[in-house]
Parts: structure tokens; sequence; C-alpha cells
């Protein structure tokens, strides 16, 4: 099972910064995942660090398992001052640690009550309520849930729950069945919609609900979609060995889920191997890229080492809609959740070649950063093959 994370934001009106928080981190080695959503006191700048603060602290303290979860978080909730003028906390959170089996551990501060939805139908988990034992105002929930393949959790901020507040139509705001309304719908008419797709519609309507579509508070939906995998393999690179170009090709050809080649050199290799031909793109190629060429059997071929390194500048910008070869090979790499790169060892030495550009790293380098990125911005489970 996979955990399909992400998590859309959009600030208070006229504010420069993030008053919410979210922090998300695969540990592949233990098969979990563990995310942070803060929403610190006020708006702008000291929201943003007080947001901050409380979420890295959660997740340092639960990460590698150092302390447990419901330690870590009664840690937090005792520590985190009150305001002396509105008297409340400085920040609220909610922090879940969930594993590929689907086993999760979740804690509420102050946060809105999470959504768990499956089957359209909203679950109503049992919880224990822990008290602080500083503020006797204070308390948080502790659930342990069982989650399923289809199953959704929605965490968001109360910029949510509360956007509208006021206004002719909702003058108690949305607030929780009206999110758990707008979520059924969308899931009856998108039952497949991804995690990234259907966070970023709650903040829409959020954002639309709101007088003149302007924030009156920071906004933030988390959403984990539990599904099956969607895998995909990058060949990249011939391998060290020439020897062994037959047994790679059938590792390649074997595979079951969307493949890609990027490199002329390794694209040969398939061909020659598996007696497949390369036809060329007829099309003009864009900018400093040459243009796709096409195989039976793979999904995209591109050129290598100068596609692969605008493709991780372009992930790392966050700048994903682009015209060209990388601008695939981004869509390739997004649309999976599961990539195995494959890394041919051969040295090749036209990347020394001093008339090409000074940013152009060997292959090993950039493989090594695109699949940091891949996991610590867009969630994705990453393994490289060095060959």
């Amino acid at each position: 099972m996979f955990i399909d994370i992400d998590c859309s934001q959009v600030k208070k009106y006229n504010q420069n910064a993030f008053g919410d928080y979210f922090v998300s981190k695969r540990y592949p080695d233990e098969a979990k995942l563990i995310a942070v959503l803060s929403d610190g006191l006020g708006s702008g700048i000291k929201a943003n660090i007080l947001s901050c603060m409380t979420a890295t602290m959660l997740l340092r303290f639960v990460e590698n398992q150092q302390i447990p979860i419901r330690k870590a978080a009664e840690i937090v909730m005792n520590s985190l001052p009150v305001c002396k003028v509105r008297k409340i906390s400085y920040s609220t959170f909610s922090i879940i640690d969930v594993n590929d089996e689907g086993n999760a551990k979740i804690i509420e501060e102050g946060n809105p009550e999470f959504i768990w939805i499956r089957d359209n139908e909203v679950m109503t988990p049992p919880f224990e309520t822990i008290q602080s034992k500083t503020f006797k105002n204070r308390c948080m929930k502790s659930y342990k849930i069982r989650l399923q393949l289809g199953d959704r959790l929605i965490f968001c901020s109360d910029g949510v729950t509360q956007c509208g507040l006021g206004n002719g139509r909702l003058k108690l705001g949305l607030r929780r069945e009206g999110l758990i309304n707008l979520l059924q719908a969308k899931l009856q008419e998108e039952p497949d919609i991804s995690s990234s797709e259907l966070s970023a519609y709650i903040i829409r309507q959020a954002k639309n609900i709101e007088t003149d579509r302007l924030p009156k508070d920071d906004i933030s939906a988390c959403v984990l979609y539990f599904r099956e995998p969607r895998t995909s393999l990058v060949f990249t690179g011939p391998p060290f060995n020439q020897k062994k170009d037959a047994e790679y090709a059938k590792i390649f050809d074997e595979f079951k889920g969307k493949k890609a080649i990027c490199g002329g050199t390794t694209a040969n290799l398939i061909s020659r191997e598996l007696n497949r031909p390369i036809t060329m793109d007829k099309e003009i190629s864009i900018g400093k890229l040459p243009s796709c060429s096409y195989m039976d059997g793979v999904d995209l071929v591109t050129e290598g080492i100068l596609t692969l390194t605008e493709a991780w500048e372009q992930l790392e910008e966050g700048n994903l809609d682009i015209d060209n070869a990388a601008g695939k090979l981004i869509k390739f790499l997004l649309d999976s959740d599961c990539i195995n790169f494959m890394v041919g060892a051969k040295l090749n030495q036209a990347h020394y070649n001093p008339a090409l550009p000074v940013e152009i790293e060997i292959r090993k380098n950039i493989i090594k950063k695109m699949a940091a990125v891949l996991q610590d911005k867009y969630f994705k489970k990453v393994s490289v093959q060095y060959m």
C-alpha cells in the first residue's frame, strides 16, 4: 500500500509569510511516514516561526523512534506558552505516524478534528483524551487506527473550517460538516483523485467562500490517500560491465510499470539487445534540449545528462509546466509513486568536454540530487541501483 500525501496552503490576505507550517518525511527503511501540520498563533512572521518550531520539534522527537509519538506530543503540549493577550496557546498541531501496512497513530492538539473517509463514508474512530499537566484548559486527542486500501485522511487548520465566518451565506463559517459535504461530493465525482489535487481543491473552495476571496486566516489542507502504488523505472547510462548489457536489458523489459530511458547510449543498448528500433521525433527541439524519441514498450525516451540536469533544476524550483523533454520527464516522475533508477557506472568522456556547460555534473551526482528532491519535496519513494 502506498501513502500518497500532499499539502496545499494559502497565506492570510496581505501577509508575506505562512502562519501554518507543514512538514513530512518518509523513512523507507522502516516503511513509514511522519507528517505534522502546525498552526501558529495569529499570522505572518511570528506565526510562521511558532508553527515551524512546533512542527520541527515534533518531527525530530518522533523520527528514528527516539521518543514515542504520544510522549513527544505531551512534551510539546506542556511546553508551549500561552499568549498573555489572547490567553491561548502559541500554536496548535496535528501529527501522524503511519506505516505502509496502514497502522496509524494520530495526535491532535487544538487543530480541527481530522476526517477519515472510507468508501465515501466518514469514519468515527475512538480516541483517548490526554490532559495537559501544565495548562488546565489544554488537552489533546490520541488515536490508533487501522487503514485500508482506498482510505483517505484529511487534516486542516482552522482557516478551512472557519472560512466565510460572518458573511451572508455562512455566518458560522464552513465548519467541519461543510468540509465533509464538499469532500464527499468531490470524491463521488472523482473517486481516484490524487492527494495533491484534492488538497488544492479544498484550498480553492475555502478561498472562494471568503468575502472577496481574500483569506482572513492562513488556510492549509493536508490529504493522505492509501492506494496501490504506481511504479516506474528510469534506465540511464551504460553499465560498467558491457558483458551484462543483455541481463540489464532483460530486467528493464520485464519491469512491471512505466519505463523511461535517459541517454542515447542507453537507448541504443536497449534497442540492440531487445531488437527494437528507435524512432526520432520529427519536431524541432525547443531550447538546448534534444527532442524525445520513441521505442515500443518504453513510455519515454530522452537525451541523458542535459535532460536530467534540467529536470532536477526545475523540480528544485517547483517549475513543473515546461514544454520540452525535461518537462515530459518531470511529468513521468511525478505521475509515479515508487521510482526506480538503474544507473550505469561507465564513464562517458563527453561529460568532461569543456565546451559543455559548467553546471553539468556526472550522472551519479545528478541522480543522487534527483532522488533527494523527489523524496523530500514530492514525497516519492525512490530507489537507486548502480550497475
